[in-house]
């Protein structure tokens, strides 16, 4: 939902820009069919990290509880950026995967539907 000013020279100040976040960038991360985790987590990532110290060094923390986590193909795993399709290169960095603030990814691990096939 937009938001309308009712008064012309109204301003504000985005409280959640990137260069308020340290050179951060805000990363909205989601795992599909899994629904223990009700929502993406939100993280602030360093626009020069590689993609591949995502699914190594980031992501078993934020999801590595989960026992579906350990039987994750990478390869096979099917990736979206804000509802898109793409295929991210692991040796890339976050920024020349395309990734910007507030990306919203997802990604789906044909296979792993949650719990006993539960989607949770």
């Amino acid at each position: 939902m937009s938001v309308v000013a009712l008064a012309p020279g109204y301003t504000g100040t985005v409280a959640d820009s990137e260069d308020r976040f340290h050179g951060n960038r805000l990363l909205y991360i989601g795992w599909e069919d899994h629904l223990l985790f009700c929502s993406p987590v939100c993280l602030p990532l360093p626009a020069a990290m590689p993609f591949g110290a995502l699914l190594s060094d980031v992501l078993p923390g934020v999801y590595g509880s989960h026992p579906d986590f350990e039987k994750i193909d990478w390869a096979a795993t099917q990736w979206f950026d804000s509802g898109k399709p793409f295929t991210p290169d692991a040796a890339k960095s976050l920024a020349d995967n395309g990734l910007v603030h507030k990306s919203a990814i997802r990604f789906r691990t044909p296979g792993l539907n949650g719990i006993k096939g539960s989607s949770s």
